[in-house]
């Protein structure tokens, strides 16, 4: 079986970080419904990683991050079943994403069109290239888009999203920045330099808090205002099950009184 899905760890000075790359080259990192199944499992197996820190997602080469989905494949579809049973797949990779306990920051260069966008929209973080392209191209193909796509009004406005979704245009690196699509655009040599510099941060923190950060932060998407603050408030008292808040003040303040010392 080829391996379209790939992951490989690196330490790092304070924790694990697992590389995962989409390696469809020559259908430019498209999802099809054999890459799609290898995708959920790394990150499953991700899941049950304790010593995990974060996660970088990219598509091999420097044509595409994720082209969209298998054209060929969805043009193979001959039943509304068998459309819902492809698309599932295609939510089944954005939320084992979001099921991640650990950050995933997306590094995208080049085409992120369609399923592609979708599963950037479900990381955590989102830098790019210059040479990045975007689009939701659906529409044109005679299908809405759909899933993880009803993450892109939260990141970009209503009125962005409806733009993109009904008429399928292409936009650059400039306008995903603009937008708030991405966080920062870089060089193309740059970006994985730039991926580093990130994780440096993200490896800062404390491990449980930033996981408890990312849990909070989804059930913020969808809770209204008074329950996402008791959300909040439960998160908070749920950090003080351990010792990492106490261990981490006692080490900050020793920190201070030594610097004052000086």
């Amino acid at each position: 079986m080829i391996s379209y899905v790939t992951r490989r760890y690196e330490q790092h000075a304070r924790g694990r970080v697992a590389y995962v790359e989409i390696d469809n080259q020559k259908k430019l990192n498209s999802l099809s419904s054999e890459v799609m199944s290898q995708f959920i499992d790394v990150f499953r197996n991700l899941s049950a990683d304790p010593a995990l820190r974060a996660v970088v997602l990219s598509g091999a080469g420097d044509k595409a991050f994720i082209g969209g989905a298998n054209i060929d494949e969805m043009a193979a579809v001959d039943s509304p079943e068998a459309a819902r049973a492809f698309i599932l797949k295609v939510h089944g990779c954005c939320q084992a994403i979001r099921d991640l306990p650990v950050p995933v920051i997306a590094a995208v260069d080049g085409w992120c069109l369609g399923a592609g966008l979708e599963v950037a929209a479900a990381c955590d973080m989102r830098l790019c290239s210059d040479q990045a392209r975007f689009g939701m191209p659906e529409v044109r193909l005679g299908i809405p888009s759909v899933v993880e796509a009803a993450l892109l009004p939260a990141l970009i406005g209503w009125g962005r999203t409806r733009r993109i979704l009904m008429t399928g245009e292409i936009f650059g690196a400039g306008e995903a920045l603009a937008w708030g699509l991405v966080e920062e655009v870089y060089l193309q040599a740059a970006i994985e330099t730039a991926v580093e510099d990130l994780l440096e941060k993200l490896l800062e923190a404390e491990p449980r808090a930033v996981q408890l950060q990312k849990t909070l932060i989804q059930q913020w998407e969808e809770l209204p205002t008074s329950q996402a603050i008791a959300a909040g408030v439960d998160a908070f008292e749920d950090a003080w099950t351990t010792d990492e808040p106490k261990a981490s003040m006692a080490k900050y303040l020793a920190e201070r009184a030594q610097a004052k010392g000086r």
